[in-house]
């Protein structure tokens, strides 16, 4: 057999023929999990495909990035969920293309037909096509990722320590945030408490206020999704953080090295960390006009990709387009949850001969912490800060995550690192090769933390 017959081998995934209709999903993620956990026992035949064999709770990406949690504890085992289920099956696999009137998902290792196909891929990183940052800049939507921004942000502590040379320490300990998004505000308050709390004991060599941590927003204020009263409370907060914040701020390029912003104005830096913006990862081509600007595919009130009958979108890849949401529901768990969960009920409804019904959105609210009892929080028209957002924002966290285990484990750490003040896990597990930047004299003036 060559190697072209073996990768078209429908039987190397070992999956019998279904008994009843096939649904496959692409993507365990959080709208996959509940399309799957709400059909257990529904007669369907379920195949589950992602390229990871975990669930990944990518909100609290950035404290593995910051050393306050282990990668293992917000991460659950997919074959786990689909624990005591027959008619479920589930495959490490790297899709490639799906051919929509073959009914057929092509894999690097094989094919799998379907009768019903859902596509729950998520989002990515989107760069808004420069290729000078993306190649240069740290992005933070994988555990990989999470892991070497961890080891890049100790390897410059271990650096600065080593140099003798005041330029290159400033660079290596200027650390810039683009994006004032819920991820970007949450990612620079934990650095500031790694410049307060580890930085001064683990590295007594250096000058804390040496180490500057800078926020650039493109518009006026931070949170934008969020209310002016909450984006106040957030600057305010930045600013007792002695984190540096520059709104109306467009980033050009980065080399590595030098930040150009707003055509002609200069950073130094050795850390970019991009958290300006997410597109949707659609794993197959569509038609142009069925693709939005931010690459995500849109679907009718159902979740039917337009035009389609068979093939279904949810979650951050998913735009339901109307007059109420012109640019489709925000890329947030709760909705790829509900989307999941509705999804379920009108397979069960097609298999019963049923009427589809139309999915609504119920908000919970939405939330962002800058850390210890730093947090907003808005649930219709309530408007929280402080200390008790910050505790609502941890256990809905926790409520969220998947697996006992990971629950009580994420608690001890939130406990641990909130009673010592200290961030455990500082650990250069992925050595970071850097890469390499034309060097660059010009150092801006930016001011001191307090």
């Amino acid at each position: 057999m060559t190697t072209g017959q073996h990768r078209m081998n429908p039987n190397k995934y070992n999956i019998p023929a279904p008994r009843t209709k096939r649904i496959v999903v692409i993507g365990g993620g959080f709208g996959g999990l509940n399309v799957i956990d709400k059909l257990k026992g529904s007669g369907y035949q379920i195949v589950l495909l992602d390229r990871n064999n975990y669930h990944l709770f990518q909100p609290l990406l950035y404290q593995v990035a910051t050393g306050g949690l282990d990668p293992g504890s917000i991460a659950f085992p997919l074959r786990k969920a689909l624990k005591g289920t027959s008619d479920m099956f589930f495959r490490v696999a790297e899709v490639q293309r799906v051919d929509i009137p073959a009914k057929v998902v092509h894999t690097a290792d094989g094919y799998l037909k379907y009768d019903y196909l859902v596509l729950a891929t998520g989002s990515a990183t989107n760069f808004f096509g420069n290729a000078e940052l993306a190649k240069h800049a740290l992005a933070m939507k994988r555990v990989t990722e999470a892991l070497d921004l961890r080891s890049f942000v100790i390897e410059n502590f271990e650096q600065a320590v080593e140099s003798d040379d005041d330029q290159e320490r400033n660079a290596l300990l200027n650390f810039v945030i683009v994006g004032g998004g819920p991820t970007g505000v949450e990612l620079a308050g934990a650095l500031s408490e790694m410049r307060r709390y580890v930085l001064p004991n683990d590295y007594p060599e250096l000058n804390k206020c040496e180490m500057q941590i800078t926020v650039m927003e493109a518009g006026d204020r931070l949170i934008a999704g969020m209310s002016t009263e909450s984006s106040e409370k957030v600057m305010g907060y930045m600013k007792k953080l002695g984190v540096n914040v520059m709104t109306r701020c467009r980033v050009n390029t980065y080399d590595g090295r030098t930040v150009i912003y707003n055509d002609s104005n200069r950073i130094e830096t050795r850390t970019l960390i991009w958290a300006a913006g997410v597109s949707g990862d659609p794993v197959t081509a569509f038609d142009a006009e069925l693709i939005t600007r931010d690459k995500r595919i849109m679907v009718d009130a159902y979740n039917r990709v337009k035009g389609f009958e068979d093939v279904f979108a949810i979650g951050d890849v998913a735009a339901m387009i109307s007059e109420e949401q012109p640019r489709g529901f925000p890329m947030l768990a709760p909705v790829a949850i509900q989307q999941g969960k509705h999804l379920a009920k009108n397979f069960r409804n097609l298999k019963d001969g049923k009427a589809l019904q139309p999915f609504r959105y119920f908000d919970k609210g939405v939330m962002a912490t800058v850390g210890r009892n730093k947090a907003v929080a808005e649930v219709g028209k309530l408007r929280l800060g402080g200390w008790l957002a910050w505790q609502a924002w941890l256990w809905i966290h926790l409520f969220f995550l998947i697996g006992f285990r990971n629950k009580i484990v994420v608690l001890f750490d939130w406990f641990w690192n909130y009673v010592t003040y200290d961030r455990a896990v500082r650990l250069i597990i992925r050595p970071v090769k850097r890469k390499q930047a034309k060097p660059e004299t010009v150092i801006a003036p930016r001011p001191t933390a307090g």
